[in-house]
């Protein structure tokens, strides 16, 4: 037993590559297993479920602290960079050479000049707005910076995108979610109209040793320096965190059934927050699943949107799932760039995972999972204050849209696999 136990804790990627499912835990049979369960989401079994699907702990003895605000993840993101005694490791998809990016470039600096090793990793199509001299800068501060496939000698990968963003300090304290290293989140000069709306988490425990280990993957990949990651000791206790991690052929199918699993466990509520919505059939048809057996199912979608071509795919999607009793939100006050879902007040999911194909089949991705009722809640009264800010789609509306949108959303959505 002590020897599993020790296996368990090692520091590698789970699930592993190259893994392929078991028949009874893919995406179009886990439901039943999920939907069995006497207790859903409450039952033992529903943790067991997981843990066979994604072969990944889940950890206890975490804190969370949830963020919905750019300035105010910032402020906590930099302040605990300059607590750092050890290691610094930032992954970002964007990572601008604007005021924001500065001032965290200023904050690594620091770190540097304290004796603290800091690793930096950005995609390279994602930053590909931010200027050489930036890297150059920020390397002529003692800061190890690496770009995630480069076109060249890349150019038959630039598919792939590392779009995490992820922040580990010392090992002990992560922040993970959607929010990107730029001014949108934090300026009213913003051009889609003030701060976007975004959801970011930081947890301090053994959720962050988790995220240290993900964070290798792409920064190994990248060509970076080593990163020493010893095992970690069990805890008890707090709030108890299943990180969720893929990258192509490498935990996608995973992820997938998890969210399946999640749906047919559900009993009571279903409420989704997710910026690029294009999703596969079979999503669709999971989520009218559940709305057809009387759970509330509810998506709170963009009503404007940096990626205009995706909010249509979405459309394209819409009246099937109104159709089967699902009920569509857009939020008007800002971009919404959250990816987020609470469910049955106990269960929220908070990353970087857009419900579309580049997610689940181009992209390096991290979300974590809670199973907490404090959180959820938290998580709930959010999304509750969202709606206040957004108009509900209705049936009878939606059909009245003129002929040139129809065809357009239509159209749209055939592009869905290639957005």
């Amino acid at each position: 037993m002590k020897r599993r136990r020790w296996r368990l804790w090692r520091p590698f990627l789970r699930p592993i590559a190259g893994r392929k499912l078991p028949p009874e835990l893919r995406v179009r049979n886990v439901g039943a297993l999920a939907a069995a369960l006497p207790g859903g989401l409450h039952d033992p079994g529903f943790d067991i479920l997981l843990r066979r699907i994604d072969q990944s702990p889940i950890l206890m003895g975490n804190r969370v602290r949830v963020f919905f605000r750019g300035p105010e993840t910032f402020d906590a993101m930099r302040a605990t960079i300059d607590g750092a005694k050890t290691e610094v490791l930032v992954e970002s998809y964007i990572f601008k050479d604007d005021a924001t990016g500065r001032s965290f470039l200023e904050t690594l600096s620091r770190a540097v000049g304290r004796g603290v090793r800091v690793r930096v990793l950005a995609d390279a199509f994602g930053s590909i707005a931010t200027r050489r001299d930036f890297w150059k800068e920020m390397r002529s501060q003692g800061i190890e910076v690496r770009l995630f496939n480069v076109l060249f000698p890349h150019f038959f990968l630039q598919p792939f995108r590392d779009h995490r963003k992820i922040l580990v300090v010392d090992g002990a304290t992560a922040f993970t979610g959607g929010m990107n290293i730029g001014d949108e989140y934090g300026s009213s000069l913003s051009a889609h109209g003030g701060p976007w709306r975004d959801t970011h988490v930081q947890l301090d425990g053994p959720a962050a040793w988790a995220m240290a280990i993900v964070f290798t993957e792409a920064w190994n990949a990248a060509g970076g320096s080593p990163v020493v990651i010893e095992p970690l000791e069990p805890r008890t206790g707090g709030v108890p965190i299943l990180v969720l991690d893929s990258r192509p052929f490498r935990g996608t199918d995973e992820i997938a059934s998890t969210l399946a699993a999640i749906v047919a466990a559900a009993r009571k509520r279903i409420w989704i927050t997710n910026a690029y919505f294009a999703p596969r059939r079979r999503a669709v048809d999971i989520l009218g699943e559940a709305a057809a057996r009387g759970v509330d199912v509810r998506l709170l979608l963009p009503g404007k949107s940096d990626v205009p071509l995706v909010r249509h795919a979405g459309h394209g999607h819409y009246a099937r799932l109104l159709d089967r009793g699902v009920r569509i939100f857009e939020y008007q006050a800002a971009v919404l760039h959250a990816k987020t879902m609470v469910v049955d007040d106990y269960l929220c999911v908070a990353g970087s995972s857009n419900l579309d194909f580049r997610s689940f089949h181009f992209n390096a991705e991290c979300n974590v999972l809670f199973l907490d009722s404090d959180c959820a809640r938290v998580f709930t009264d959010a999304f509750e204050a969202d709606l206040e800010k957004s108009v509900e789609i209705r049936r009878e509306i939606w059909e009245r849209r003129s002929l040139p949108r129809r065809i357009g959303d239509s159209l749209a959505r055939m592009l869905g696999p290639v957005l």
